[in-house]
């Protein structure tokens, strides 16, 4: 019986194979889960069409076996980015390409759901490749909220796990609060007469 491989190429060697080989398959198959957790790779695309991204079974040399992709090139045409129907993983992916056209990152095959940069969209995204069917698996972007920045002169403040806010007092107003809301009020807890007269004493 001959190993197997997963989606992302990790060999999945069986009881008594590979004799005096295992060191530097089981070298080979850590260094690729530590790619696969953390590692980086820059990704040179065509200018135009469609870029396949392959897995290569027991070796650290593809793309997909990393965790972060920088897709660099000149395009010249709306591309495609193609991956095989059986990776499952997530990347953050860079769109570090030149020229003013879509990028679309998706499964080679299928009527699944793809992740497309705008044509002017330069960023980064955080893709999750499914594998959720073996004929139209899914690629999905993994969005994140975007926090309330409030507005100008506002303070911010956490209230039930999601931030509120109350507007900015006049000048030498104080920030007062009863236990449940807090609001802005008038200083006048020291008179200008108490402010001169402790002034006179204190120095």
């Amino acid at each position: 019986m001959t190993s197997a491989y997963t989606g992302l190429g990790v060999e999945l060697m069986v009881t008594g194979e590979n004799s005096g080989t295992w060191g530097d398959k089981t070298n080979t198959n850590l260094n690729l889960i530590s790619q696969i957790s953390g590692g980086f790779i820059s990704q040179a695309v065509n200018g135009t069409g469609a870029t396949t991204l392959a897995v290569i079974d027991g070796n650290t040399g593809a793309a997909l076996a990393t965790r972060s992709i920088k897709l660099t090139g000149t395009i010249t045409g709306n591309i495609t980015v193609t991956i095989p129907l059986d990776v499952e993983n997530f990347y953050f992916i860079e769109n570090a390409t030149s020229g003013a056209h879509t990028v679309e990152f998706k499964y080679v095959t299928g009527s699944g759901s793809s992740v497309t940069w705008a044509a002017t969209d330069k960023g980064f995204k955080i893709v999750n490749a499914k594998a959720d069917d073996g004929s139209n698996p899914n690629v999905t972007e993994i969005a994140l909220s975007t926090p309330p920045g409030g507005s100008d002169k506002q303070l911010q403040f956490n209230n039930n796990g999601a931030f509120g806010g109350i507007t900015m007092g006049s000048n030498l107003q104080i920030l007062q609060s009863n236990g449940t809301t807090a609001s802005f009020v008038d200083n006048t807890g020291i008179s200008t007469g108490k402010a001169i007269a402790m002034a006179m004493i204190f120095g």
